[in-house]
């Protein structure tokens, strides 16, 4: 008996630890949750276990609180086994500090971490925006490693957060592994455990509207919470394709997706002292639209008590790039953009980094409708001519106030690159174009303090190929 018992206990250890990892298809994240409110997150886990008892707990002090409000959306979508995404509120948070939290299962702890409370408007804070990154890469990797030691409190995702057609199983393969990690090393970094990311759809992330082709896609309304405060939206219309495909998936959907579908296209977000817009910029929307544009200039003014106003979303309509040159649409918002004072747009889609002088601009009419695709019907978004005015007196070192709109393009996160030989062409640049950095993946990380935003454009090898300053009196 001395000699087995030994082996039980090592029996039991490897059983028990067994269970305990594959309690989660998805270890805790977190996210802002639907209300967007300042003093709550939202954690969000994967398992298959729906009988088992969940809890949430919160430090506070020397005791742990249980969050309440815990609730759960069962995913059963052909071409993946059912699983759970469970919901849960973390509320109450004191802005801007540190605590920690569990997840029990049947009254035994399964997960621990700790994380980063949002910020008051009146603390400095610090956050990255990176977008188009999950392409399973080695600079998407090495990127990730450098995000995790600049540790911001947020992280921002100008759209096609998986490629290439945001089905379920390319975040299995090419988000979580990287952005969730149990470790931060050459292959990943425990990031969405300890901040929020926000995201913007891009077209990879909701273009794929199919669900007997594709019924694992748009799984962004499965995967993410953010605040449901956006234009009341509906299939067919201006703003949302309809949904293609069998009853039964097309229900299979819905029912996953919930309350996210289609509401979560179209949000806004304070931070801090930041006002957040994000919005779709897909193709497929017509930002002609009156409905759609005062919702978006109704949202800017409405935006109060804060410092700087950022808005976010997937297609530049100011890029020099040759690469999606003509899909110029969202140059119609720039005049709602200045009149509610707007300090940058963050956009993706152009994979590579690039910055404009601060600059107003002036949409001729409308502009032309592209459209193409095999069936001669695809629209591929509007050239959009006008007169810009550019503040070249902006230098972000001396003078550091702008006069405009700064446009920066950071789609550099992970895929392949777009046009480096653009870089050193600096003829081929539009004039509105300052920057543009091709030849390596980056990042934009960006520290507020007080009256100014420090700038820098990270690349993948740790140089800092562009620095800059913005103030605000």
């Amino acid at each position: 008996m001395k000699k087995i018992i030994p082996f039980l206990i090592i029996a039991l250890f490897v059983i028990n630890n067994a269970t305990a990892q594959s309690t989660f298809l998805v270890k805790p994240y977190l996210q802002v949750g639907y209300e967007g409110n300042q003093n709550e997150l939202s954690l969000l886990w994967h398992t298959t276990d729906t009988l088992n008892k969940w809890s949430v707990e919160i430090k506070t002090d020397k005791s742990w609180v249980t969050s309440a409000d815990i609730s759960f959306n069962v995913v059963n979508v052909k071409s993946v086994s059912p699983f759970v995404v469970y919901h849960a509120s973390l509320k109450n948070l004191l802005l801007g500090k540190d605590f920690n939290y569990r997840v029990t299962n049947n009254n035994k702890v399964v997960f621990e971490s700790t994380a980063h409370a949002p910020k008051s408007n009146k603390q400095d804070y610090k956050f990255i925006v990176i977008g188009d990154i999950g392409a399973l890469t080695k600079d998407q990797k090495k990127l990730a490693s450098i995000m995790d030691k600049l540790n911001p409190d947020y992280i921002a995702v100008p759209g096609d957060i998986v490629y290439n057609s945001g089905l379920i199983q390319d975040y299995t393969k090419k988000f979580w592994p990287i952005y969730n990690a149990d470790q931060a090393d050459s292959l990943g970094a425990p990031l969405m455990r300890k901040i929020p990311f926000i995201a913007s759809v891009g077209n990879h992330d909701a273009e794929d509207r199919d669900m007997d082709k594709t019924p694992t896609a748009l799984s962004y309304y499965y995967f993410w919470e953010q605040p449901l405060n956006g234009i009341a939206l509906k299939e067919g219309s201006s703003m949302v394709p309809i949904l293609n495909g069998s009853d039964e998936n097309k229900n299979a959907f819905y029912k996953a997706a919930g309350k996210a579908y289609p509401s979560m296209s179209n949000f806004s977000y304070n931070y801090a002292n930041a006002h957040w817009t994000v919005i779709d910029a897909d193709t497929y929307v017509d930002w002609t639209d009156s409905t759609l544009l005062n919702w978006v200039k109704n949202d800017l003014q409405n935006a109060k008590d804060v410092k700087w106003r950022f808005v976010m979303f997937h297609h530049p309509g100011f890029n020099s790039s040759k690469a999606h040159f003509e899909q110029q649409q969202m140059r119609l918002l720039s005049p709602i953009f200045e009149d509610g004072k707007v300090d940058v747009v963050f956009n993706g889609h152009v994979h590579n980094y690039q910055r404009s002088f601060p600059l107003t601009f002036t949409p001729d009419r409308k502009g032309t409708l592209m459209v193409g695709g095999k069936d001669n019907k695809t629209f591929r978004g509007r050239v959009v001519n006008g007169k810009w005015i550019l503040d070249k007196k902006f230098d972000g070192k001396n003078i550091t106030e702008a006069k405009g709109v700064i446009y920066l393009v950071t789609g550099a996160g992970g895929q392949d690159l777009y046009n480096p030989e653009q870089e050193s062409d600096t003829d081929s640049w539009q004039k509105f174009t300052h920057k543009f950095f091709s030849t390596d993946h980056s990042l934009t990380y960006i520290e507020s303090k007080g009256e100014t935003l420090h700038f820098k454009q990270i690349a993948s090898n740790g140089k800092v190929v562009d620095e800059f300053k913005l103030t605000k009196k």
